[in-house]
């Protein structure tokens, strides 16, 4: 029997056996703060006293349990951690091929490692770490990363806004080896891509989206390319390499911009060009110009971080939808995307058609994507499907 202090659910309703989270609501009955500190190790058991799972408490946070460990008799210690990063390794390496140098590496609750994220780019390894229980634990993470990995160095970027949920401040800075340069510079597929993993979005490159850029790239040749929100370029600098006639990079930071013409210019790629602006208003603009498109990339930040703003987010798909179709000459190609997880497949397509509707055009679904495998996806939890990529042809 084990040691460890012990969180005692309610009566569940519903199975949740297997899912990786405990929320506050769930649970009956607390260990004293005198017994365990938040970010400690419990063992969660259920009304009847019967062993569930091991994981980190907070108490001030609505998931008040994450689940490690659903063995009664396994210890977590550094063999356990090296172990859980070696079996993750090992699935991308056979999913994405033993040569790969930027993937992720870990993604949270579908590695069952809930709220860290480890991303490789080339020889250099950035971690967040989200969640309290994380904590403890960070010399123990990097250690382990090392040994695996080799890198040339591990970075922290640990402030995603998510942190605050947590009790946790912001944490950036180099944890072991050398510090990235400002611009890291990857390989995808025939791509060179410039990253900034010290400031830039995420933890510098969206790489869910890597197949996804080949996968759009495939159509784009022939073709004059408005990519919007592009960030990067990664997705214009692909359509370009695979003979786009043009490609027009927008984003609404300038520091986006920049970094997209230096992506054009590492590649020779001569038809890419960048401008800064808001999507919404250029595309509205664009319109009122007259000027048109074959192609049009989709690929906007999250506009639904929680069910509480779904319904904004609803109208803020269903514009931005809109106006891409507008702009489209008849066959002209519409790849849109959503990384939000409070919006379903279903419920983005509906969105996506309704838009069409409102412009009287003809919305062909030629193919529906998601993330790339080294995101995996659990069926028993949703929340780990989120990236939704949508390829339509418009009459």
């Amino acid at each position: 029997m084990s040691a460890l202090p012990a969180v005692q659910l309610k009566p569940q309703r519903r199975n949740r056996r297997t899912h990786p989270w405990i929320f506050a609501s769930e649970v009956a009955r607390f260990p004293s703060a005198e017994q365990v500190a938040d970010g400690s190790m419990v063992d969660v058991i259920d009304a009847q006293g019967r062993f569930c799972g091991r994981g980190f408490l907070n108490r001030q946070s609505q998931i008040a349990v994450r689940y490690l460990e659903r063995g009664a008799d396994i210890e977590i210690d550094r063999v356990w951690w090296l172990e859980r990063f070696a079996r993750a390794l090992a699935h991308r390496q056979r999913f994405l091929g033993s040569e790969i140098r930027t993937f992720r590496w870990i993604h949270g609750e579908a590695d069952g490692l809930p709220g860290l994220t480890v991303d490789r780019y080339e020889d250099f390894i950035v971690v967040q770490l989200l969640a309290l229980g994380l904590e403890p634990w960070r010399e123990v993470i990097v250690d382990c990363l090392v040994e695996l990995g080799s890198p040339r160095g591990v970075f922290e970027r640990s402030d995603a806004p998510v942190r605050r949920l947590e009790g946790l401040k912001e944490q950036v800075g180099s944890l072991w080896g050398e510090t990235p340069p400002p611009l890291v510079e990857i390989q995808e597929g025939s791509a060179r891509l410039l990253v900034d993993l010290l400031q830039g979005q995420k933890t510098g490159l969206f790489l869910d989206q890597r197949f996804n850029r080949l996968h759009a790239a495939r159509f784009a040749a022939g073709r004059n390319v408005l990519n919007a929100f592009g960030y990067t370029g990664a997705f214009g600098v692909h359509c370009a390499l695979a003979g786009a006639t043009s490609v027009l990079n927008v984003d609404i930071a300038e520091s986006a911009t920049v970094l997209a013409e230096q992506n054009a210019q590492l590649n020779q790629l001569t038809q890419c060009k960048a401008i800064t602006g808001n999507a919404f208003d250029i595309l509205r603009e664009f319109d009122r110009e007259g000027r048109r498109f074959e192609m049009i990339i989709l690929d906007p930040p999250a506009f639904a971080k929680s069910r509480s703003v779904l319904e904004g987010a609803l109208r803020g798909y269903k514009e931005i939808n809109l106006r891409a179709m507008k702009l489209l000459v008849p066959g002209g190609l519409l790849v849109t995307c959503s990384c939000s997880s409070h919006l379903s497949m279903e419920m983005f397509r509906d969105v996506v058609r309704d838009a069409a509707q409102d412009t009287g055009r003809i919305a062909c679904l030629i193919e529906q994507r998601g993330q790339s495998p080294d995101h995996p996806i659990l069926i028993h939890i949703p929340e780990t499907e989120y990236l939704k990529y949508l390829l339509l042809e418009i009459e």
